[in-house]
């Protein structure tokens, strides 16, 4: 068997400001605007979301990669694109919402291998997938302030759970106060660090192990962490449960625990 590790798979699909890749089982988006370092526009959002929605239909992919180049994961939105734009027409347009929508509602795992300036919306974009993975070289912040405006995609709500309130606050507040790769580890925005030249493949590694794994069984796991942040203890726990005890429906629990009782590696059908 050839090992997928050395399989790689361009996806045909055209795109102008992301590049589509897969590798076995799991998929990889690497934003591609580096003119702009990444800047965040609502073409590229698109984009993404069109890739997101396509891998997260397609029953051959486990999980996600996302990432951008080493010197930038995304240094923020495309400021030339919203600068002259209007309430009104945000408010009813409801601008940035399409940011947010896709990887809001993925089903499948999504690991963001953030090399490099992830700042305002690029730091937003981090902390919507599940995972965040850190180059050495990583920076981390919500510079909106310093722009007469305050985050918008997440920023307040997300970095605030991750991090706290009182450090929060004093990168949103001021604008000038970043974490580096380490330090966002410390305080547990980011899962690991890597040499910036090793991060993606580290991603990738990971990525791989959670596409092995039972899907219905991933996804559901996925699901009941998610609600840890929107119920309280005792309603998450009878979440979790019921998730848990429907498990006991699928081909792979059945799999798994057979594999387990007779010392063998499960054969998982995703089902």
């Amino acid at each position: 068997m050839v090992d997928d590790m050395l399989v790689v798979t361009t996806d045909a699909q055209a795109y102008k400001m992301i590049l589509t890749e897969t590798q076995g089982r799991v998929a990889i988006i690497t934003l591609n605007r580096p003119k702009a370092l990444n800047a965040l526009c609502s073409e590229l959002f698109h984009e993404i979301n069109d890739a997101l929605a396509r891998f997260d239909n397609d029953s051959s992919i486990g999980a996600v990669v996302l990432t951008g180049s080493e010197r930038a994961f995304a240094a923020g939105a495309d400021i030339k694109e919203m600068k002259d734009t209007e309430f009104i027409g945000n408010y009813k347009n409801n601008f940035l919402a399409h940011w947010t929508e896709q990887l809001g509602r993925m089903r499948k795992p999504v690991v963001a291998a953030v090399n490099g300036y992830a700042l305002g919306g690029g730091c937003e974009l981090a902390m919507m997938c599940d995972i965040i993975y850190a180059g050495e070289k990583a920076v981390f912040g919500q510079p909106e302030i310093n722009l007469g405006t305050i985050p918008g995609a997440g920023g307040t709500q997300r970095l605030t759970r991750a991090v706290g309130k009182s450090k929060a606050m004093e990168m949103i507040l001021t604008g000038s106060v970043n974490l580096d790769a380490m330090e966002a580890k410390t305080y547990g925005l980011v899962s690991a660090v890597f040499p910036p030249e090793l991060l993606v493949e580290e991603a990738i590694k990971t990525a791989k192990k959670i596409a092995a794994k039972g899907a219905v069984s991933v996804q559901m796991a996925k699901e009941a962490v998610n609600q840890a942040y929107e119920l309280n203890l005792s309603s998450g726990l009878h979440f979790e449960r019921r998730l848990f005890q429907a498990t006991f429906a699928t081909k792979d629990q059945k799999e798994g625990m057979d594999a387990f009782a007779g010392k063998r590696k499960p054969n998982y059908v995703h089902e």
